[in-house]
């Protein structure tokens, strides 16, 4: 009898590969794996190539939005800078009015336009001047303005150019030929490269920083700097002592320029950009102006105007 090619009624056949085909799909199938395998490590390694790059862009923007860094925090050479006596224009004068002395210290505010440029102008009153170094209380209800006056070195955290704290020198040099000076409440703005004050504020208990020169005697003090932010000064008319801001990016001659005709005699820089300060207005309202710093540096320092006691 022929079981393999006959079976009967009652008989089952089990059709199927044999094991020799059986064992080829499977050598088959072991070939194709190792894509695949190497598909999911790609792919493994393209998510965290992304992630990496995701989370460096929110470092970026988180650093950036808290530390809020000098618009100007290097040395820069001052070689170059010349006086251009054909740029000077008459100029148009800005009164101060005097204030009761028993009226309580404010900033007052104008708005004012020159040379198209849009500009605020803040005069303290019943006030009285000082420099401060680290942060700075905020909150405190006697200051009336306060800006931040002298740069920074971004890579060792020096102030920049002389500096005078209460008395104590804080830094020495002569990277700025613009200085403020602070003695017995009396604000003086000058342009030199030696200044008897610095000696005199350190006797006194006095204060002294130095900055970027803008107008000296009446006429424009020319800088080679041509970038564009917003500016901030200090500036003496006719010896009232008033502090001036743009509203608009400007290049530092546009408002050098500006503020010689508006009748500035002596004008040196602020820092500017988007550095924070404020100043609070006769009817006790506070107008801030740049970005609040949450993690100041240690070197920070402003210039504070705070009411009379």
């Amino acid at each position: 009898m022929e079981i393999f090619n006959d079976i009967d009624d009652n008989q089952i056949r089990v059709l199927g590969t044999s094991d020799n085909e059986t064992g080829n799909n499977e050598h088959e199938t072991k070939e194709k794996k190792p894509w695949k395998k190497w598909l999911k490590i790609l792919g493994i390694i393209c998510l965290s190539i992304l992630g990496l790059i995701l989370l460096a862009a929110i470092y970026m923007i988180v650093s950036f939005s808290f530390s809020a860094p000098p618009e100007e925090d290097v040395i820069e050479d001052e070689l170059g800078m010349e006086v251009y006596p054909e740029d000077y224009i008459e100029p148009q004068g800005i009164n101060v009015e005097q204030i009761a002395d028993n009226i309580p210290g404010y900033c007052e505010i104008r708005d004012t336009m020159m040379n198209d440029i849009q500009m605020k102008i803040y005069i303290p009153h019943n006030a009285v001047p000082t420099l401060h170094v680290g942060k700075i209380n905020y909150n405190d209800a006697e200051v009336v303005y306060a800006a931040q006056a002298a740069d920074y070195r971004a890579d060792n955290g020096k102030i920049l150019g002389a500096y005078v704290l209460k008395g104590k020198p804080l830094a020495w040099g002569l990277t700025k030929k613009g200085y403020c000076a602070i003695i017995d409440g009396k604000v003086t703005v000058g342009v030199a490269d030696n200044s008897p004050l610095f000696e005199e504020a350190t006797a006194t208990d006095g204060y002294f920083f130095r900055q970027f020169p803008l107008v000296e005697d009446g006429k424009l003090y020319h800088r080679t700097h041509k970038g564009k932010s917003i500016r901030r000064a200090i500036c003496d008319f006719d010896g009232n002592i008033i502090m001036i801001e743009t509203l608009s990016q400007e290049s530092m001659h546009d408002f050098s320029q500006a503020l010689v005709d508006l009748g500035a005699d002596q004008a040196i820089y602020l820092t500017g950009g988007s550095t924070y300060g404020w100043a609070v207005d006769a009817e006790g309202v506070r107008h801030e102006f740049g970005i609040k710093n949450r993690r100041p540096h240690r070197n920070i320092n402003y210039i504070v105007w705070r009411r009379k006691k």
